[in-house]
């Protein structure tokens, strides 16, 4: 965890939450001072942003927030779902090798130790993200399928389809830990399935696993229009 993670998830968390309107410029400098950072990291939580879905270049290189609609981040949490679902089951009937069993441990004691503490800050968040993104990375990448690899590669270019760009950033803490305890518990599950060689199992446990984040996006959209209820001015980050 540093500087760099904490910064990109606290912009997720403000296009989440529809603090920038669709087509807003996002300058380095505005938001380094708002976040209490240098441009360094800021720049590059762009760079990851415009990577996945979420902002995009303008032909001088500036940084605008995507428009999106639910039903293409819907769609694209469940292709992830099926294709990383494909993964498990791969790995599961591979075989785990040691040195693998090692590292998705160590991405587990990690996620454990993160959501120790209560309430979640944005440091939890970043330790937490990053725990998230090499354990789905580990599964991908053993399940050797290269042509699967490429698909998850080209869906994650949309909006909150990479693993952690769904973790919950709802402005709820107590309720944002609840549902990322629930998630990795599903972690613990989906290891343990795919460590006994349980393909069939794997696969339901990984396609169930966002589910979460679907839920997470359902939850997201009531409360950006709850605020524009209350306060007209502020415009939908997801376009209807």
């Amino acid at each position: 965890m540093n500087l760099q993670e904490t910064v990109l998830m606290q912009l997720r968390d403000l296009i989440l939450r529809g603090e920038f309107a669709p087509g807003t410029k996002l300058a380095e400098q505005q938001l380094a001072e708002r976040l209490g950072a240098s441009r360094t990291p800021v720049r590059a939580a762009l760079v990851t942003l415009e990577q996945e879905g979420l902002v995009e270049a303008n032909e001088t290189g500036k940084y605008l927030v995507r428009q999106f609609t639910p039903r293409e981040v819907a769609d694209a949490i469940a292709v992830r779902g099926h294709l990383e679902g494909m993964a498990a089951r791969l790995v599961a009937e591979h075989g785990l090798s040691r040195q693998l069993q090692g590292d998705l441990q160590a991405c587990l004691d990690a996620g454990d130790a993160a959501l120790l503490t209560n309430p979640l800050s944005y440091e939890s968040y970043a330790a937490y993200a990053a725990m998230n993104d090499r354990f789905h990375a580990l599964i991908l990448e053993a399940s050797g399928n290269r042509a699967l690899q490429r698909a998850v590669a080209l869906n994650d270019k949309l909006p909150f389809a990479p693993a952690s760009a769904m973790l919950p950033m709802q402005g709820s803490v107590a309720l944002d830990r609840d549902w990322m305890l629930y998630a990795h518990r599903q972690h613990h599950m989906l290891f343990e399935a795919i460590k006994r060689g349980e393909g069939a199992r794997a696969q339901a446990l990984a396609v169930e696993h966002t589910e979460v984040a679907q839920t997470n996006m359902r939850l997201a959209l009531e409360r950006r229009e709850e605020s524009e209820r209350v306060l007209p001015a502020i415009r939908l980050v997801v376009g209807h």
